[in-house]
This record gives structure tokens, C-alpha cells and sequence, in this order.
């Protein structure tokens, strides 16, 4: 068959998705905006409503002379109204022009494997990537603390600038917010519902408030076994603090595991410890088990 006689493949589908994509970055782009409040680069940020802008927390390193340039390319000057480093979310305040707020959507019948697109404003013009959901789950807490209403990951390029940026579905709904700022190396997007409730309350009060207790903490093991154990047969309670084993200061695990040879078993010896502030000395009988 000579080329003449082939024929050309349909691309109306394809045309019409790559129309489609064009259409969603253009009328939702209208609500993203650059912020510039960085040392190095500047952000992205959506319009929350005419006056005030959501971005990403991580990337508002200096609070005075913040810099937000409207999609139209005008600079106006923001000023922080607050922020919450536990959802990575902070709010800024400008003058109100006339912006007109995008719809944002939960999107209860998100999937994974859905294509989604990132809109932000890296520089003075628009800029997208398109990708799809790569995981979804129920809400989990930030390492600081945060409730994010629900887990949304997906592999969108978040290229320099684009934390802050808008995450929309294929339906051209808003649904959440872009960030490389709650998990290292991982695009996240903070749902609609997180936003909203945050940013709320940063518009109300300046800031976000968690329980506090005022102790430092670190995971223990707690014992599982029923049968006595050579330090609770001796008297040791849990939070005793070790100082020193057969009169040999302990200055880390190190050294204890040093004198826990197995020609020690059997042995007793005296240990130092501190409880409740004061210096005690109890007598063990090191025993054994198996190093498997």
C-alpha cells in the first residue's frame, strides 16, 4: 500500500482532551496568582476571594514587603494575614480589585489513576502540568501535628515556584492546593475541605492553636512479657535511668551492651540508677535468653 493510500489516523479524541486540558488552564488560571515572598523564587497562589490568596506556608520566608502579582500581571503589595505550619497553608491579604474567587470542590469521586492538572504562576504567565492521582486515603496528621482532611498524592511535576498552585480535575473543579512542603520528595494536594476550615481560621485569628502539654517525648518499648524480668526482680521500674552497671559508668548503649557478655550471665552486680531525682543502687542478677 503506497502512503497515499493510508489513511490518517482519527486524533478527534485526542484533539478534543488536548482542548479540553487548554480550556481548564485558561478560564481556572484566572484565579492563580505569583506570590513573591522568598529569598530565592517565588510561589504560586489561588484567590480565596477578592482580597485574599491561599499558598503553600513553606514558601513565605520573609513576612514584610510581600510582593503578589494578579493574573493580569499587575504587583500589589500582600501582607501576611497568617499562617499554619502544621498544613503547610498560609493566608495573605491584598487589595481587593475585583478577583473573582474559583469554585473549589471536594470531589468525592476522585480515583486513583484520574488525570489531574496544576496550575501556578511561577513567573508573570501561566504555567501547567498535567498528571494523575497516584494515591488516596483517609485523613492523616502532618508531622507537625495538622489534620489533612484527606490523602492525596499524585506525580504532577511541581517545578520551582509551583507549591501554592491550583489543583483542578478534568471536571475544571478546584480541588485542593499543591505542595512539596509536607512531604520530602512527595506532590501533595491539600483537599478543598482542609483549605477552607484553615484558612478560616487564619482569617478570624491569625493563627492556627494545638494541645500543649509542655513535655518532650520519644517512643519506648513497653515489656509484653508476663514472666519477672531480671531488672523488675531487682526493684527497677519503668522511667528509672540507668547510670552505671557493676560500678562501670554507662555513658551510652554501648557500654551496657559491653558488660552483657554471655560469661556474665548468672553474675550480680550493683546498678546505679536515678528515680524521681535521687540516686539509687539496686543489685541484679544478669540473665539470658537467646541473641536470635
Amino acid at each position: 500500500m503506497s502512503p497515499t493510500d493510508m489513511s490518517a489516523p482519527d486524533m478527534s479524541g485526542a484533539t478534543q482532551l488536548s482542548d479540553r486540558l487548554a480550556s481548564i488552564v485558561e478560564t481556572q488560571g484566572r484565579g492563580v496568582v505569583r506570590v513573591d515572598a522568598g529569598r530565592r523564587s517565588p510561589s504560586s497562589g489561588i484567590v480565596w476571594s477578592d482580597g485574599v490568596v491561599v499558598t503553600a506556608h513553606h514558601t513565605i520566608e520573609r513576612e514584610e514587603s510581600i510582593e503578589v502579582i494578579l493574573p493580569d500581571g499587575k504587583p500589589v503589595p500582600g501582607t501576611l494575614a497568617g499562617r499554619d505550619p502544621t498544613t503547610d497553608l498560609a493566608v495573605i491579604r491584598i487589595p481587593a480589585m475585583g478577583l473573582e474567587r474559583p469554585a473549589w470542590s471536594e470531589a468525592g469521586d476522585l480515583k486513583i489513576g484520574h488525570l489531574v492538572i496544576a496550575v501556578g504562576r511561577p513567573g508573570r504567565t501561566l504555567k501547567a502540568t498535567l498528571g494523575m492521582v497516584s494515591r488516596l486515603g483517609e485523613s492523616w496528621r502532618t508531622y507537625a501535628g495538622g489534620r489533612i482532611d484527606r490523602y492525596l498524592e499524585t506525580d504532577l511535576a511541581l517545578y520551582p515556584g509551583f507549591s501554592g498552585s491550583m489543583l483542578v480535575d478534568l471536571a475544571g473543579r478546584v480541588i485542593g492546593l499543591n505542595t512539596s512542603g509536607l512531604r520530602r520528595g512527595l506532590s501533595l494536594g491539600v483537599p478543598a475541605s482542609t483549605v477552607r476550615r484553615v484558612a478560616e481560621v487564619l482569617l478570624a485569628r491569625g493563627q492556627t492553636q494545638r494541645g500543649f502539654l509542655g513535655i518532650g517525648t520519644y517512643p519506648v518499648n513497653l515489656p509484653t512479657s508476663r514472666s519477672p524480668i531480671p531488672a523488675e526482680r531487682a526493684g527497677m521500674l519503668l522511667g528509672d535511668v540507668l547510670l552505671s552497671l557493676d560500678a562501670r559508668p554507662l555513658a551510652g548503649i554501648g557500654d551496657l551492651l559491653e558488660l552483657l557478655d554471655e560469661e556474665r550471665i548468672g553474675a550480680e552486680c550493683a546498678a546505679q540508677i536515678v528515680r524521681a531525682g535521687e540516686v539509687v543502687t539496686l543489685r541484679v542478677t544478669i540473665g539470658g535468653r537467646n541473641a536470635g
